[in-house]
């Protein structure tokens, strides 16, 4: 059984960064699609960003293109968001997850994804 633990959430100025992490346990991290997404109040949740397990490939939502990068370290089994130039917009929770199928390129339906995390809350002001 995959547990993904999310962290690195809270509160920032619009204009400001954050990084997320996600540290994966119970599986074989490496062979994994991985993709965050995230769910603001009183809206379904998101396409945010993915990252594909051998290739290295990597698709962004548009509202987050050149702001947000996804990187994965396989020898720590983790995978990082790194956000900057946030809007309030980007006020969500997100939510890390694992896709154990074998797939070239990484999907961004989250209905591909098999695990999930709990979520960490981001809040932007402005």
């Amino acid at each position: 059984q995959v547990q993904l633990v999310e962290s690195g959430g809270g509160l920032v100025q619009a204009g400001g960064s954050l990084r997320l992490s996600c540290a994966a346990s119970g599986g074989t991290f490496s062979s994994y699609t991985m993709g965050w997404f995230r769910q603001a109040p009183g809206k379904e949740r998101e396409f945010a960003a993915t990252i594909s397990s051998g290739s290295g490939i990597t698709y962004y939502a548009d509202s987050v293109k050149g702001r947000f990068t996804i990187s994965r370290d396989n020898g720590k089994n983790t995978v990082y968001l790194q956000m900057n130039s946030l809007k309030p917009e980007d006020t969500a929770v997100y939510y890390c997850a694992a896709d154990s199928g074998s797939r070239y390129y990484p999907s961004r339906r989250s209905s591909t994804y098999d695990y999930w995390g709990q979520g960490t809350q981001v809040t932007v002001s402005s």
